[in-house]
């Protein structure tokens, strides 16, 4: 029943915030999709090796500025092997700024996500997800960018039989920081990186995929962390190309007992 809660209390939340947005809004703002194809040489999902070499495209839509959005993101193994593992997640979200204009503006992200393989029964695999992220841009001077994430995880059927049966929370601490350099292309006079931190506390979380993790528990502990460094190119018309590459240090065997670096290579159409 608490379960059941959190995810109604969520929706009500979206809904109401959406509402109050939209009366305001709607009669300026237009309907913003972003368009988004990912190649990532290796899967991470939250510390854990999910697969190798997979393919991800996404669709994200701005409801008319109303902070209120919808992402549906579909990820594919191009390795043997995983037939199977196909993902296809569905997340509903309301983005929103308080304080704005004073040192400690915060802006904030709630959301709901619904983790679903297609090709496994609903109660084997498919997991639900209620998140709050907060983040600080204007509270260091020096332009560092902290962040919180809080996420709780759970079966989308009460009667579950996947590894992760009783579901569990995760907290993110992260860090931010723009990096202006010279630029990297002749018509581009300064190219700006995005460094990226996090470090993760796994309160129990097991993966709900198909792609044969197959833990049977994960200790309540610091689990991984990782750095990461991105840029984009506009390559016009709308057209985005963003490489990034990001480095895990693994804490914890029970999600991971390897280090990993991988890339990810993503072209986004805006409009």
């Amino acid at each position: 029943m608490k379960k059941k809660g959190i995810l109604l209390a969520a929706v009500i939340l979206l809904g109401a915030a959406a509402m109050v947005q939209a009366q305001a809004q709607a009669q300026e703002d237009q309907l913003g999709v972003t368009f988004d194809v990912t190649y990532l040489s290796t899967y991470i999902w939250r510390g854990f090796d999910v697969y190798h070499r997979a393919i991800q495209p996404s669709i994200d839509v701005d409801l008319y500025g109303t902070g209120l959005g919808l992402k549906v993101l579909s990820s594919r193994a191009n390795a043997s092997g995983f037939e199977n593992a196909e993902e296809l997640d569905i997340c509903l979200y309301y983005n929103d700024s308080i304080y704005e204009g004073e040192a400690y503006t915060t802006n904030y992200k709630l959301g709901w996500v619904y983790y679903n393989y297609p090709d496994n029964p609903r109660n084997a695999y498919d997991m639900q997800e209620f998140f709050t992220t907060f983040s600080w841009p204007d509270i260091c001077p020096a332009g560092i960018v902290p962040s919180y994430t809080i996420s709780c995880l759970w079966p989308s059927k009460s009667n579950a039989t996947n590894v992760s049966a009783n579901g569990g929370w995760m907290h993110i601490v992260g860090l931010g920081y723009d990096l202006a350099v010279e630029g990297l292309m002749p018509e581009t006079p300064e190219q700006m990186l995005h460094l990226s931190f996090e470090i993760v506390y796994n309160d129990g979380v097991t993966p709900g995929n198909a792609a044969g993790i197959t833990a049977a528990a994960v200790d309540h502990d610091w689990s991984h962390a990782v750095l990461g460094v991105s840029t984009e190119f506009d390559l016009g018309n709308d057209v985005t190309f963003t490489p990034a590459v990001y480095y895990q240090e693994s804490m914890d065997d029970s999600v991971n007992n390897d280090d990993e670096i991988w890339c990810s290579l993503s072209m986004t159409y805006k409009f």
